[in-house]
C-alpha cells in the first residue's frame, strides 16, 4: 500500500497565499502565516504530512515572518511617534499664555 496515501494532505498552497497577503494586503495575517507554516513543517518532518508542499509551507511562512517583522517595526515606529508628537505638544500647551 502507498505510504502516500495515510498521509494528511499540505497546505502550501493556503499558507503561501496568507503569506503573500500579509505582505501586500494586511500585516496581521503574518503571524498566521508564520504559525501555520511552522506547524505545518513539524508536521512533514515526523513524517505526518504530505512532503509535497514542503516548499510552498517555507515560502509562505519566510513571506509571514517578513510580515510579522514589518507589523512589529510598524507598531514600534507608530508609538514611537505619539510618544514623541504628544510630548511636544504638551510643552507647547504648556508655554502658551491663558
Amino acid at each position: 500500500m502507498n505510504n502516500l496515501a495515510q498521509l494528511t494532505p499540505h497546505r502550501g498552497v493556503i499558507i503561501l497565499v496568507l503569506g503573500i497577503l500579509s505582505l501586500i494586503l494586511c500585516q496581521v495575517l503574518g503571524p498566521v502565516a508564520w504559525v501555520m507554516g511552522k506547524g505545518d513543517m513539524a508536521q512533514i518532518d515526523q513524517g505526518n504530512m504530505d512532503p509535497e508542499g514542503r516548499q510552498l509551507t517555507q515560502a509562505g511562512m519566510i513571506c509571514g515572518i517578513i510580515a510579522t517583522i514589518m507589523l512589529v517595526l510598524g507598531l514600534l515606529a507608530g508609538l514611537f511617534f505619539m510618544v514623541v508628537f504628544s510630548m511636544g505638544a504638551a510643552g507647547t500647551m504648556a508655554s502658551m499664555p491663558y
